[in-house]
């Protein structure tokens, strides 16, 4: 039993850069008041000009941070840390909950996913620069605090944890820095580049100062510099800050919330329903979920519950069709396997085409489903796990009988899982009541859930569980 999961480690990946918005005047140009206004003036335009091509923003209130956590927050929000100053972490794994696809209705809860992707069913996200997307959907930051370092399980013989969906980053902060300078997302031309954006606000400057005694004017500006570029001294450092700093807001408890109405029910405050009780039943028998979703509840360090997470945070190729919906038709992508380091591991390709085990929390709001986000519904990417190897085969996911008389092959072939899914034998109302028991891991029951055991305000029954030692 490793802490708070069972037999194998770890959960999810997430996040990345910055939202803001308000142009800010630069530092040392008090002797040249016209000329400061004028760009301050020039900054704004461009801004509205950003603003006007994605979803409003909501401003930011500039002010003193009172923590670290607070600064993590802002930069996750700030769209100024990107190319055109239009995207930020939050572009992808939004703070507020998305809108339901059929009623427009605010959904739930939050699900820390793209909600543009959650209301239109786009599987990929859109970039810093138009005509930019990212080839893979965007997973939630939902409960990615509790992902182990990417490692070898000697024991189980496979990789588990790490963020992203090839594992690539050991931990949030690592995982926070690779979307800047990802061509497809926020697209900043390098850290010297990013660590300038940040530096234009005094707000930040400050907050520097006060949590790490760093000084940001240390650095010169240069929001433009390239990657080939010699950085001054104190960008890497700088660079390093921004992403902690984002990683310790996302290990708050807005991410890690345990409200669901399964919570509730495992520490004896309300019951399932009939059909959500069957639904359970299936997922830790017939349906073979639990396999990899694990269920079981552990021990944390302070020797309190720790509540499941629903993954394994091992890999997995599910034989998911290729998502021709995907803008520019990307070749599929390797997964774990097209890593070097692990291709260079094994050679024969051992791990080609697997992807992330996700945690299923808060899993029916969050839509579109699987690594290429291929799958619409919760009910569809069940209905796939259930028959893939019995349907039948359809040439593509545009064809009107995908899912309905047939498959698509799988897009990667090689090491698909053929012992845990594509033929479970389950009748409609069995996949039906699945999806029913997947419901019940959404957070914010005691909100929406409408129970007088469990009426609103009800605090988590494990609201305090710790992070785990190595996110602390």
């Amino acid at each position: 039993m490793f802490w708070g999961v069972s037999v194998k480690p770890w959960i999810i990946a997430v996040a990345a850069a910055a939202i803001g918005a308000g142009a800010t005047g630069l530092a040392n140009a008090a002797d040249d008041s016209a000329r400061e206004q004028r760009i301050e003036r020039q900054k704004k335009t461009l801004e509205l000009k950003a603003q006007r091509s994605v979803q409003p923003l909501q401003p930011l209130k500039l002010g003193s941070f009172r923590n670290e956590g607070n600064l993590g927050r802002q930069l996750f929000r700030d769209p100024n840390l990107s190319l055109n100053r239009n995207q930020s972490c939050a572009s992808c794994h939004s703070l507020a909950p998305a809108r339901d696809p059929e009623t427009g209705e605010r959904l739930q809860a939050r699900g820390f996913v793209d909600n543009q992707n959650v209301r239109t069913g786009d599987p990929v996200s859109d970039g810093s620069v138009k005509s930019r997307f990212g080839a893979l959907n965007a997973p939630s930051v939902g409960y990615a605090a509790f992902s182990p370092a990417f490692h070898w399980d000697a024991v189980e013989g496979l990789y588990v944890g790490g963020q992203f969906w090839n594992g690539r980053a050991n931990d949030l902060a690592e995982q926070a820095r690779q979307p800047f300078l990802n061509p497809a997302e926020m697209a900043m031309p390098s850290k010297w580049a990013v660590v300038s954006r940040v530096r234009e606000k005094p707000v930040y400057v400050r907050a520097f100062r006060k949590f790490y005694d760093f000084d940001l004017m240390q650095i010169p500006p240069n929001d433009s510099a390239p990657a080939s570029a010699q950085a001054p001294l104190g960008v890497n450092e700088a660079f390093q800050l921004i992403s902690e700093a984002i990683a310790k807001f996302e290990q708050r408890r807005a991410f890690n919330q345990f409200t669901s109405k399964f919570d509730f029910v495992l520490a004896g405050r309300t019951s399932f329903t009939r059909r959500e009780a069957f639904g359970q039943e299936l997922f830790n028998g017939k349906a073979q979920c639990s396999a990899c979703h694990v269920t079981d509840a552990g021990i944390a360090p302070d020797g309190s519950v720790s509540p499941p997470l629903f993954t394994d945070f091992t890999y997995d190729n599910i034989g998911a069709p290729r998502n021709l919906k995907i803008p520019n038709n990307p070749a599929p992508d390797p997964g774990l396997g097209g890593r070097p380091d692990v291709a260079e591991r094994d050679p024969s390709g051992g791990d080609i085409g697997k992807h992330k085990v996700m945690s299923l929390r808060n899993i029916a709001i969050t839509p579109p489903y699987g690594h290429n986000g291929v799958f619409e519904s919760l009910l569809q990417i069940t209905h796939f796990y259930n028959t893939r190897d019995t349907l039948g085969r359809v040439s593509d996911n545009l064809s009107p009988g995908f899912g309905v008389t047939g498959w698509p092959a799988p897009e990667i072939a090689q090491n698909v899982n053929v012992d845990e899914l594509g033929d479970l034998g389950l009748t409609e109302n069995e996949e039906r009541a699945l999806v029913e028991f997947m419901k019940t891991l959404t957070d914010g029951y005691p909100e929406w859930g409408n129970d007088p055991k469990v009426p609103p305000g009800t605090p988590s029954p494990f609201a305090h569980t710790p992070l785990p030692p190595f996110a602390r």
